[in-house]
């Protein structure tokens, strides 16, 4: 998966350094405005294409780029391929359209090593609603891979865990055989997603319900990218489509993911209730009815992302007998949200990414 290094520790008077990489002279004004307004950020240059920006990056050494997907004489695409295996890169968000072509290319920035992406708001209208919309969207995505000392910040703050960071499974009397898998994921999800898709056989008896946390159409592509990692039936998912063995289903953006029973069936239910943690869809939402319904019959696994989002839900799971993973911090891009789960000791085992698939086999007692 991408760089799954520890979040960078910043000291006490210094900044994280920025570089901007846009084409257009309107965004890098606005970004370089909205970032210089934080204490915590320095933006030490802009660059106009991909070709100037390799040059900045090795005159500068910024510690996060915000890198434009389309751009004249090199792309963003073309950058990422060039430094993605250079030692201490560094991190990198996309800056990407909520089109049909923007989400496709999000997708595969991410493949190509990118850390994450934020979404050009269309028609903002004014200033002051633009630099909002940045500083809701790119401060956070960018304060979250780095250790702010003495700094206030906008990500979520590091989580002390109360076990140690790669717990093996412990002894786990289960009460009744599994019946289904739900997944919550966020920042790094889409590659981790890609690496465990592959491992599931193809005769996986249990159905999988992902909760990613991404907008409108990047949900679709990536139920397209993973179908074509596995042997598994893969989609958005869709009101009252029924959950079953082999199956797995994306929450689509903007929509959380339920489960309920209808007759002798179990089927998916969305609504745009209020988000939780900030999010829609949110796992703690998934993970909560995901109890309700199967009670100790589920497992649940949470992976890379930023934030707590499914760390109450977890504890509902976990109340109700279910097995819960925890992906480990080493192999997480951001180990916010298995982090959280971790530390508030509701994780049966807190393991790398690759081991996830074969405990989850080993708890349906295929291993």
């Amino acid at each position: 998966m991408n760089a799954t290094i520890s979040r960078k520790a910043i000291s006490p008077g210094a900044r994280i350094r920025v570089l901007v990489v846009d084409d257009s002279v309107v965004i890098r004004r606005l970004v370089t405005h909205a970032l210089s307004e934080d204490p915590a950020l320095e933006v030490v240059g802009a660059a106009s294409n991909g070709a100037i920006a390799l040059e900045r990056i090795a005159q500068l050494n910024p510690d996060v780029i915000t890198l434009d997907i389309e751009m004249p004489e090199m792309d963003g695409l073309t950058v990422l391929r060039r430094i993605r295996n250079q030692a201490g890169r560094p991190r990198v968000v996309m800056f990407s359209t909520l089109t049909d072509r923007g989400a496709a290319l999000t997708l595969e920035s991410l493949a190509l090593g990118a850390d994450d992406y934020v979404t050009k708001a269309a028609n903002v209208g004014s200033l002051d609603r633009s630099m909002a919309s940045l500083r809701t969207q790119l401060l956070p995505k960018i304060k979250q891979f780095f250790l702010l000392t003495g700094k206030a910040s906008l990500a979520a703050p590091p989580v002390a865990p109360t076990k140690p960071p790669g717990m093996a499974p412990v002894s786990f009397r289960r009460e009744c055989q599994p019946r289904v898998l739900a997944i919550g994921v966020s920042t790094g999800g889409p590659t981790a997603l890609g690496s465990i898709m592959p491992q599931f056989p193809a005769d996986f008896p249990l159905p999988i319900l992902i909760v990613q946390h991404m907008p409108p159409l990047f949900t679709r592509f990536l139920a397209e990218r993973l179908q074509s990692a596995t042997k598994l039936r893969v989609a958005e998912a869709a009101n009252g489509a029924k959950v079953a063995p082999g199956t797995v289903l994306i929450a689509p953006g903007d929509y959380h993911m339920r489960v309920r029973t209808q007759g002798a069936e179990t089927v998916v239910q969305m609504d745009q209730s209020s988000p939780e943690n900030s999010c829609r869809p949110s796992v703690d939402v998934l993970f909560r009815s995901v109890g309700e319904v199967y009670g100790a019959a589920a497992i649940s696994a949470v992976l890379t992302g930023m934030g707590q989002d499914g760390m109450r839900g977890a504890a509902v799971l976990k109340a109700g007998g279910a097995y819960v993973i925890a992906q480990d911090e080493a192999t997480s891009v951001v180990w916010g949200m298995p982090g959280s789960v971790a530390a508030a000791g509701l994780a049966n085992c807190v393991i790398p990414l690759d081991a996830v698939v074969p405990e989850v086999l080993r708890q349906i007692g295929r291993g």
